[in-house]
């Protein structure tokens, strides 16, 4: 992240180029807490304008109205092949991940095309037939967890475990892992992959690196599997069948296989350490959730505004001139939607930055919208619940075994995750 500069008043003049800034990397104080910052910038105009670490300009929409209206306005495009080539335009050496098709960084007729392949496999009735599996999961790992207190405690120490590791990693892992019939013992690999693909933290090298061993990773299980008489019901068969049909190439299953797994549990991932972190600074609201397990289908909703597990959306690109709120953003200009900072908009929410888990309207925009809206938040909500109820039942006089200001976050500033949540388990 590098210094944010607010964009010009709906009433003065805009200058040829936006004030500039020497880039940085994210500080950690933005990290552990991007609010303050993210409030300043919906404080003090519609849209401000930051400098990636590469020098690229990004204009950053923070409030909830305009937000919500830029999610479903076409003029703001996510073709990452054309993004990509109007960036090296500009600067060298930024990566928008262009390696990858998918249908996050895909526009109509081929964003369309892509995710009619898969959406059935993500419908309300699909997604409510895995929740045998996801429970099985869910009880297995806390099985798990159960093992590794009794192994540990002693009549004068207790058990520590890093529940990012331990819990909130392995289930929606396992999850992707049965839905598309992967083998689930390289799930380390899997969480390689995507920390490589997501943070970048080593360079575009790294980051091509991940994405060709993926690549090879997918066509190889594909490769066995089209050989196979007896093919499994999951969904790399349907891919594999859609492919057959001439309806994807070999890159789009690959792209495919990567959304799904990066973005099949990084969300939940980092929605689960953020919702625990939030419960035990709050015991009150966390005792309200144990008195009565059904309120956690409302409380997931609130536990997504409150610590929006995506903090930024996916780069977009504007095709022509765009008014935000008086301002005008020109023509090819690339734009962050903050979806962290629309959801602690005081505009739309009463007491934004405070952890309301019976707020009677939830409204947040933490799964996007419009024709990009997360294809798995049924299936992210849905792990969740059932994760959250069975952790608060199991283990409901858990602390926190750090402290809170020892805890590490994932080093970008898209995503809103710990690295690690180690806590002290007791029942």
């Amino acid at each position: 992240m590098t210094t944010a500069t607010a964009a010009p008043r709906p009433n003065s003049p805009r200058p040829d180029k936006p004030e500039t800034t020497e880039p940085r990397q994210n500080p950690p104080t933005f990290l552990s807490d991007p609010y303050p910052t993210l409030a300043r910038m919906r404080q003090s105009a519609p849209v401000s304008v930051l400098h990636s670490d590469g020098g690229l300009r990004l204009w950053i929409i923070p409030r909830y109205a305009d937000v919500r209206a830029a999610l479903v306005d076409r003029r703001f495009a996510q073709d990452v092949r054309r993004a990509q080539a109007l960036a090296d335009s500009r600067v060298e050496g930024v990566n928008l991940g262009a390696e990858i098709t998918h249908m996050l960084s895909s526009d109509p007729p081929d964003h369309t095309r892509l995710r009619r392949v898969v959406q059935a496999a993500f419908s309300r009735k699909r997604v409510e037939a895995m929740r045998p599996m996801v429970e099985r999961i869910t009880l297995e790992l806390l099985d798990g967890l159960d093992a590794a207190a009794a192994r540990h405690t002693t009549r004068t120490t207790t058990a520590t475990v890093d529940l990012v590791r331990d819990f909130a990693f392995p289930l929606p892992i396992l999850v992707v892992c049965e839905l598309l019939g992967f083998p689930p013992e390289d799930r380390d690999l899997y969480r390689k992959w995507s920390t490589a693909i997501v943070t970048q933290e080593g360079g575009h090298a790294a980051f091509r690196r991940a994405v060709q061993e993926m690549g090879s990773y997918v066509l190889a299980i594909a490769d066995r599997r089209i050989r196979r008489d007896d093919r499994p019901a999951d969904l790399l068969t349907e891919l594999l069948a859609a492919r057959e049909r001439g309806e994807l190439t070999d890159d789009e299953i690959v792209g495919m296989v990567a959304l799904l797994l990066i973005g099949g549990h990084e969300t939940t991932v980092n929605l689960l350490g953020t919702s625990c972190l939030a419960l035990l600074r709050d015991p009150g609201q966390a005792a309200w959730l144990r008195a009565d397990p059904t309120r956690m289908p409302r409380a997931v909703e609130e536990f997504l505004r409150y610590d929006s597990p995506i903090c930024m959306a996916t780069t977009r690109f504007t095709t022509e001139p765009v008014d935000v709120g008086g301002v005008e953003i020109p023509q090819d200009e690339f734009v962050l939607l903050s979806l962290g900072a629309a959801n602690r908009d005081p505009a739309r929410f009463q007491d934004p930055d405070r952890l309301i888990l019976d707020r009677p309207d939830a409204g947040h925009l933490a799964f996007g919208g419009g024709i990009h809206r997360c294809l798995g938040a049924l299936l992210g909500k849905l792990e969740t619940e059932i994760a959250l109820t069975a952790l608060l039942a199991r283990f409901p006089g858990t602390t926190l075994a750090c402290q809170e200001s020892d805890l590490r976050w994932r080093n970008t500033m898209m995503l809103r995750g710990l690295e690690a949540l180690p806590l002290t388990l007791r029942r």
